[in-house]
C-alpha cells in the first residue's frame, strides 16, 4: 500500500483564490458535472520535456510527431519522427507514439504500442524499433506481447520479458540490411505463478515500487536479473463477472506472516551464455529491494534486507564470479524504508545515499569501502528526494522540507559540503526536472491556493521562460466561488502539535454552526497537509458550497517531521493515528462555528481504514463516514508493507487485533457507507466482507456499495467513476 495511492483520492484538483471583483449575479455554483464530466477545474500541466544528450535541446511529443526544441528559447529545432513514418510493413495505420525510449546514442527509438495493464506498475505491449538513420521500423518480436523492453548500451540489442522469461533480441541485421530480428531466450524456467525471471512478483512491484527486475551492465556484456521462486507463496483468487460463468483469476499474494518468494540474483554473460549466481547468503527469508550497476561494469551493487526490514546491507558483487562483500550496514530500532536515492560516482571511488540515522532523512557521502566521507545535509528537516548529481561541477540537487513540513524546497549542496543554496524563490510545492548536462531544468511551483506555474530555468535558478501559468483556470475560479484554504495547528491533550488545513464555505458566517467533514489518508510516511495544488480538490469546494467545513489533519505516522513522529506507530498501526484524528475532532468541536454533533470523515485505502477506526473507536466524536477500499485487519494485507510496521501476526497478535475495526464494530453509532471494488488485487474485498459480517453480527445498520471487476482505483467499466462520486456526494449531502 504505497502511500502514493492517496493521489487517486483527488482526481480533480482544487482551485482556491479570493473571491473578488465579481458582482453577486456573476457568481456560479459548482456542480458535480462541472468536476467529473466537463472537467472545468482541471489544471493544465506541461508534457515532460525529455532532455537530449547535448543538454541544449529537449524532445516533446506532439499530436503526430516527436519534435526537438531549444531549452533557452523554446524554438522548434526539428522533427525526429512523424506518425507517417511509423507505419508497419503491410499495414496502413501508424503505431502509437505514447511511450518511447531512445538508445544511448539517440540513433534509435523503442515504441510501446497496444499497452495492456497488469498491475499498478506493470504492463505488456507490442514494441517497435525505429532507426533514425535508415528510417526502418521493425517489430521487436512477433511471438507475443513483451514487457520491460530496454536497449543495450550500444543500442544493437534489446532485452525484454515474456511469459516470465528474459529474451535478448539482436536488432543489428534488421536495422542495417533488412534482415530479421533474432531473439534468444536466456532463462529456461519461467512459469506463471511459479517462477519469474526479469520481472517482479506482485508484492515487490507494489511495495518496493519497481517492476523491471533486470539491468544491463554499463558495457552491455552482462545482464543482472532477479529470479523469483513463488511456488510456496499462497494464491489469492479474484472473480470477474460478465460471462455466463465468471472468470476466476489466481495470483500469488503473500499476506502478513506468510511465505514470500525465494529470491536469487543472477548474472548472464552474453558472449558465453553462462549464468552465474550472485552470493546473497544462505538465508532465504530476506529481501533484495534494489540492484544497480556501479560505474565499473565489473561490479554490481545490491541492497539486502532482513524480513523485519530493520537491517539493511549494501553489498558489492564481482560480476566475474558472483562473490560479494558488504560495504555498508544500517540497523534501526523500528524499520528502514527503501528509496532510489543511492548514486555511484563516475570516479568509482564514492557513492551517495540517504539515511534517517540522525533522526531526519539526509544525504551522506561514502567511499567504496563503506567509510563515511561526510554528511552533506543536516538539520531538523528532511530530504524528500535526490534530484540529480552534477559530477562535473561537484553538486547534488535535492528536494526537502527545510521551510516547513508542508512545503517542498529545492536545494543544492556541493560534494565537498562547503556550499548549500536554496534555488526556489517561492514558498510552496517546488519540483525540478534537470536536463542531462545540468544547465537547464523545468520547474513547477504551486501552493494550496494557486494552480501550478511551470517554467524553464537556468542552473542558478534564474527563470528563462514561462511554460504554463494556468491563467484561464485562475480567472474562472472566483466566478465559481472557490474558498481559500487555510492552514492551522492545534495541540493534543498529550501536548503534541498537529498540522491541518481547513476549507470554509464561501459565505462563511462565524455566528453559524457548520458540520465538518474530514478528508483523510494518514498512512505511514504520507502527507495530506501540503502547501501544494491538489491537496484540496474541487470536490471539496463543492462540499464547502453546500455549507460543510472541510478539514484534513496529518496524524502521527505521517511524513515530513522526522523519524520519531513517523515511526512512533510501530507495532500499533492505527492506534495513534486514530487517537490523533479523534483529538482533531475534539479540538474542532470547541470552535464556536462547528456543530460538534455533525463531524464526519471519508477516506480511501489507509484512509478508509482510519475512517472505520474513527467511527468505531471514536464513535462519540464522529457521526458519519465513507470508507472506500478499506483495510479492516492488517493480517489480510501483504507482508512487506504490513510487517514493516507491525512484524508478523504471530509476533504481534495484540497489535493486529486491537487495531482492527472488525473487532470494534459494536461501537458504531453514526452513519456509514462502505465501498470497495470486487476485483481489488491490492486491498482485497475480503476486508470489506469481514467488516460487513462484524457489523451485521453487532446489529449495526450501514450502507454499502460494491463495484464488480474494479480494482483498487474503482474505475473499471462504463460510467464507474461518475457513479462512484455521485453516490458519495449524495450520501454526504443526505446525511451530513
Amino acid at each position: 500500500m504505497n502511500h502514493r495511492i492517496f493521489n487517486i483520492l483527488f482526481p480533480v484538483v482544487l482551485a482556491t483564490l479570493q473571491i473578488s471583483g465579481f458582482a453577486q449575479t456573476d457568481r456560479k455554483s459548482i456542480t458535480l458535472e462541472d468536476i467529473y464530466k466537463a472537467r472545468k477545474f482541471s489544471s493544465k500541466g506541461v508534457a515532460r520535456l525529455q532532455s537530449m544528450n547535448d543538454g541544449d535541446h529537449y524532445c516533446q511529443l506532439k499530436k503526430d510527431s516527436l519534435n526537438t526544441y531549444e531549452y533557452a528559447t523554446g524554438n522548434y529545432a526539428g522533427t525526429i519522427v512523424t506518425s507517417k513514418q511509423l507505419i508497419p510493413a503491410g499495414d496502413t495505420v501508424p503505431i502509437e507514439m505514447g511511450s518511447f525510449e531512445f538508445s544511448g546514442d539517440e540513433s534509435k527509438i523503442l515504441f510501446a504500442t497496444d499497452d495492456e495493464a497488469i498491475y499498478r506498475r506493470s504492463s505488456k505491449a507490442n514494441y517497435y524499433i525505429y532507426d533514425l538513420k535508415t528510417g526502418k521500423l521493425v517489430p521487436l518480436s512477433k511471438n507475443g506481447k513483451q514487457r520491460l523492453a530496454t536497449f543495450s548500451p550500444d543500442g544493437m540489442k534489446v532485452a525484454f520479458v515474456r511469459d516470465n522469461n528474459i529474451f535478448i533480441a539482436d536488432i543489428a541485421a534488421a536495422m542495417t540490411n533488412g534482415g530479421p530480428v533474432t531473439e534468444k531466450q536466456i532463462t529456461p524456467d519461467g512459469k506463471v505463478n511459479e517462477i519469474i525471471n526479469g520481472a517482479t512478483d506482485w508484492v515487490y512491484e507494489e511495495e518496493f515500487e519497481f517492476s523491471k527486475a533486470y539491468s544491463w551492465s554499463p558495457d552491455g556484456k552482462k545482464i543482472a536479473f532477479y529470479r523469483f521462486d513463488e511456488r510456496k507463496v499462497k494464491e489469492y483468487q479474484l472473480t470477474y463477472y460478465g460471462d455466463l460463468y465468471p472468470e476466476q483469476y489466481k495470483y500469488k499474494y503473500p499476506k502478513a506472516g506468510e511465505d514470500n518468494s525465494v529470491i536469487a540474483i543472477n548474472l548472464y554473460e552474453l558472449a558465453s551464455g553462462k549464468t552465474t549466481p550472485v552470493d546473497i547468503g544462505q538465508e532465504t527469508d530476506i529481501y533484495i529491494p534494489r540492484i544497480r550497476w556501479t560505474e565499473d561494469p565489473g561490479t554490481l551493487a545490491l541492497y539486502r534486507m532482513n524480513r523485519h526490514q530493520n537491517k539493511l546491507e549494501l553489498m558489492l558483487a564481482d560480476a566475474a564470479n558472483g562473490h560479494t562483500r558488504i560495504i555498508y550496514t544500517e540497523e534501526n530500532k523500528y524499520y528502514i524504508e527503501i528509496d532510489d536515492h543511492w548514486h555511484f560516482l563516475k570516479n568509482n571511488r564514492e557513492f551517495l545515499l540517504t539515511s534517517e540515522r540522525d533522526g531526519y532523512r539526509h544525504i551522506y557521502l561514502y567511499d567504496m569501502n563503506g567509510k563515511l566521507v561526510r554528511q552533506l545535509t543536516s538539520g531538523k528537516w528532511e530530504v524528500a528526494d535526490v534530484l540529480g548529481v552534477d559530477e562535473k561541477n561537484g553538486l547534488v540537487y535535492y528536494s526537502c522540507t527545510r521551510t516547513s513540513p508542508m512545503d517542498k524546497d529545492i536545494c543544492m549542496v556541493s560534494l565537498d559540503g562547503t556550499k548549500t543554496v536554496k534555488l526556489n524563490k517561492r514558498t510552496g510545492a517546488n519540483s525540478f526536472d534537470f536536463n542531462k548536462t545540468f544547465t537547464y531544468y523545468t520547474g513547477k511551483w504551486s501552493d494550496i491556493n494557486t494552480p501550478p506555474y511551470s517554467a524553464v530555468y537556468s542552473a542558478d535558478g534564474s527563470e528563462v521562460r514561462m511554460l504554463q501559468d494556468n491563467t484561464k483556470l485562475r480567472e474562472i475560479m472566483p466566478q465559481y466561488q472557490f474558498s481559500k484554504a487555510e492552514f492551522f495547528s492545534f495541540k493534543t491533550e498529550d501536548g503534541l502539535d498537529l498540522n491541518g488545513w481547513m476549507l470554509k464555505p464561501p459565505d462563511f458566517d462565524p455566528a453559524k454552526k457548520y458540520p465538518v467533514l474530514f478528508t483523510i489518508y494518514g498512512g505511514p510516511g504520507s502527507q495530506s497537509v501540503n502547501n501544494s495544488w491538489g491537496s484540496v480538490s474541487s470536490w471539496h469546494q463543492l462540499w464547502a458550497q453546500h455549507g460543510i467545513i472541510v478539514v484534513s489533519v496529518d496524524n502521527r505516522g505521517t511524513g515530513g517531521r522526522g523519524e520519531e513522529f513517523k515511526k512512533c506507530t510501530y507495532l500499533q498501526l492505527g492506534k495513534y493515528e486514530t487517537s490523533d484524528q479523534i483529538e482533531a475532532a475534539k479540538y474542532l468541536g470547541t470552535l464556536v462555528f462547528v456543530d460538534k454533533a455533525r463531524i464526519g470523515m471519508w477516506g480511501w485505502s489507509f484512509g478508509g481504514y482510519l475512517t472505520l477506526s474513527c467511527l468505531t473507536n471514536g464513535a462519540d466524536y464522529f457521526s458519519f463516514g465513507i470508507a472506500v477500499a478499506p483495510v479492516t485487519n492488517w493480517k489480510y494485507y501483504d507482508n512487506i508493507y504490513t510487517e514493516r510496521f507491525m512484524r508478523t501476526p504471530k509476533e504481534n497478535k495484540d497489535g493486529y487485533e486491537d487495531n482492527s475495526p472488525v473487532n470494534h464494530a459494536a461501537k458504531l453509532k453514526g452513519k456509514l457507507l462502505m465501498i470497495c471494488g470486487m476485483a481489488d488485487d491490492n486491498v482485497h474485498p475480503q476486508n470489506a466482507y469481514d467488516m460487513v459480517t462484524a457489523l451485521v453480527g453487532a446489529d449495526k445498520q450501514f450502507e454499502s456499495q460494491f463495484y464488480p471487476n474494479s480494482n483498487h482505483g474503482i474505475y473499471t467499466g462504463k460510467n464507474t467513476t461518475w457513479h462512484l462520486y455521485k453516490r458519495m456526494t449524495d450520501y454526504i449531502f443526505g446525511n451530513l
